[in-house]
């Protein structure tokens, strides 16, 4: 189970979420930022260009370039080199980036960005799901999803921790919602420089590029090799599930507050009625259970933060003795009408053990409001599901009926 969730209330500052990220950035000490602004994640990379500006960021550079693909293209060079290296996008500039998020994973380097999610048009949107990071999903990057600001300051060091773990090396996706998270202003503690600076040392990489000691990467692999190397990436995200603990863990003893870790869980202890969800709508589940909790409806929340690795043991063991699960998914696999969450549960329980019934519910695309209603109507539905059995098992939810 997780630990207690700790904050030193003396410490907290109001600030906006994009702020918190960028502060969190400055204190992991990185040595190669690059920036190209898309709505809504330009405000973390316009603070961190404030910190440069005033010096708050030595032994850094900060590339200015013309588009995301640059942007991540930049940091493969600079990473081979040894850098800690960090930049922020999201939706169409995450996609732009799809050739390089492969080439940074193949190539083992332990590059982390902020990725604001944010809806993929066309039709055009700038609010929030998950479509984005979703479909970036098998490039071989982790990924890690936050319920609120403080989640995903603290967890920016953590994917450091991970990811420059010679027994990983594999690069990081920090995911917060667009608006929710990026723009909104709450109390948080700020990532303290002298305790990250014990939490995080100085990366000091096996393998750089050094003209001095030549080596080659990223170089061309024929069939007699290629599929080792996918293997090895597939080796390093499953020792990574150990160390996304472990690092939680270790965060936890040096801050005294515990925000990482690959699940959480709420009131699951006797709950009938798991709902699984990622990212901010956490919040309002939470509350929607404590309010259905005072009717004697025994109803859980297994929060998922950490979707590549997928968590699949820790699934199972918190879901086993429920009657029902509810996956709510801010995110469509078209052509299979399910959400990504929801298929990779289902296929986590086959040939297992665990025989528990699983729906879902696809919403929130486009940042649709996902409302207390919504939540206790698919509670409600689960209930009926422990009656009668599924009916349905997976569909939109909150759907406009007059625009069909």
């Amino acid at each position: 189970m997780p630990r207690e969730m700790n904050l030193d209330k003396s410490k907290m500052v109001v600030v906006e979420g994009s702020y918190a990220v960028a502060h969190a950035v400055k204190a992991c000490r990185p040595n190669v930022i690059s920036a190209y602004p898309i709505t809504p994640q330009t405000h973390i990379v316009e603070d961190l260009s404030q910190f440069m500006a005033d010096g708050e960021i030595p032994n850094c550079e900060y590339i200015n370039v013309e588009s995301e693909f640059s942007a991540l293209s930049a940091l493969v060079g600079a990473s081979a080199a040894g850098a800690r290296c960090y930049s922020a996008t999201t939706s169409q500039g995450l996609e732009l980036m799809h050739e390089v998020l492969f080439n940074v994973s193949g190539m083992r380097l332990p590059v982390v960005m902020t990725i604001v999610n944010r809806a993929v048009s066309a039709p055009i949107s700038i609010w929030n799901d998950h479509q984005d990071t979703i479909s970036q999903r098998d490039t071989g990057w982790i990924q890690l999803y936050a319920e609120n600001i403080q989640e995903v300051s603290d967890m920016t060091a953590q994917a450091y921790r991970i990811s420059e773990d010679r027994d990983i090396l594999m690069p990081s996706m920090t995911c917060m919602d667009g608006f929710i998270l990026s723009h909104v202003y709450e109390p948080v503690v700020l990532l303290e420089q002298d305790l990250t600076d014990g939490f995080l040392p100085a990366y000091e990489p096996e393998h750089v590029l050094d003209p001095k000691n030549p080596l080659t990467f990223g170089a061309f692999a024929d069939p007699n090799y290629y599929t080792e190397f996918r293997y090895l990436q597939e080796q390093a995200m499953q020792r990574a599930l150990k160390k996304i603990e472990d690092v939680a863990n270790e965060f936890y003893d040096i801050y005294g507050r515990y925000y990482g870790g690959l699940i959480d869980e709420y009131r699951t202890d006797d709950a009938e009625i798991i709902i699984m969800a990622m990212g901010s709508v956490v919040g309002t589940i939470k509350d929607v259970i404590d309010k259905l909790r005072d009717r004697n409806v025994k109803a859980g929340l297994l929060k998922i933060r950490s979707f590549r690795p997928f968590p699949a043991e820790a699934i199972k063991n918190v879901i086993r003795d429920a009657k029902v699960v509810v996956v709510l998914d801010k995110n469509i696999t078209l052509g299979l009408n399910e959400g990504a969450l929801f298929t990779e549960t289902k296929s986590t329980l086959y040939n297992t053990d665990v025989r528990v019934p699983i729906i879902g519910y696809m919403l929130g695309h486009g940042g649709r409001d996902i409302r207390i209603e919504t939540i206790e109507r698919v509670i409600d539905e689960a209930t009926e599901v422990m009656k009668t059995g599924i009916r349905i098992e997976s569909q939109f939810t909150d759907l406009r009926e007059e625009l069909l």
